[in-house]
């Protein structure tokens, strides 16, 4: 599964009708969603698709095609997103009216090229299901610590130093299984 960091936007022209394509993660699409509407008063159509991750982590996803023809816009926009295994990521496409009717065939390829087009000038990065623990050792261990987590690809969020030493660390829980495994006389887990 991949994801997008920042928004892209790209256009699309058939027959006269712009089709504005934006592709954001997840957590900006309600705001982003409220701006565009204000900064494109005149457009015709705000058609939004998103998948996403909850807390059991479990895809969410939903699509609308806010009036245009029931499964022309929506759906094939969130189709497009499946077909990349895209998650924690939104797109808004914004339609101005050209003044031809596209028909349901037409509407449907121009909403998923617009969705293809922002997703081939995206940089995706490889979603990872990280965990954080915090562990506690002695202080004669730090190097070897820093050196082990180095080894596994195993982030170190925040460090402590008081009677002992305390790393809050993050990585996937495959990666955090071997470092506890290789350094489990030395550490305290928790959390």
């Amino acid at each position: 599964m991949y994801y997008v960091d920042k928004v892209i936007t790209n256009t699309l022209e058939v027959k006269q009708s712009k089709f504005i394509a934006y592709l954001l993660p997840y957590s900006l699409y309600k705001n982003t969603l409220e701006i565009l509407k204000k900064q494109h008063p005149k457009a015709r159509h705000f058609i939004v698709a998103y998948r996403y991750l909850n807390k059991y982590n479990q895809i969410v996803e939903h699509s609308s095609d806010d009036g245009e023809p029931k499964g022309t816009s929506g759906k094939p926009t969130l189709m497009v997103l499946q077909g990349a295994d895209i998650i924690n990521s939104a797109i808004i496409t914004i339609r101005y009216f050209g003044g031809t009717k596209l028909g349901t065939g037409g509407l449907v390829r121009a909403y998923s090229d617009a969705t293809n087009l922002v997703l081939n000038e995206a940089e995706l990065f490889l979603y990872k299901d990280e965990i954080i623990k915090i562990i506690i050792f002695a202080y004669k261990y730090i190097s070897k610590v820093e050196y082990q987590c180095l080894t596994y690809e195993i982030e170190i969020l925040k460090k402590e130093f008081t009677q002992e030493v305390v790393f809050e660390i993050k990585s996937t829980k495959e990666n955090l299984d071997k470092l506890f495994e290789k350094l489990s006389r030395l550490l305290k887990i928790s959390n």
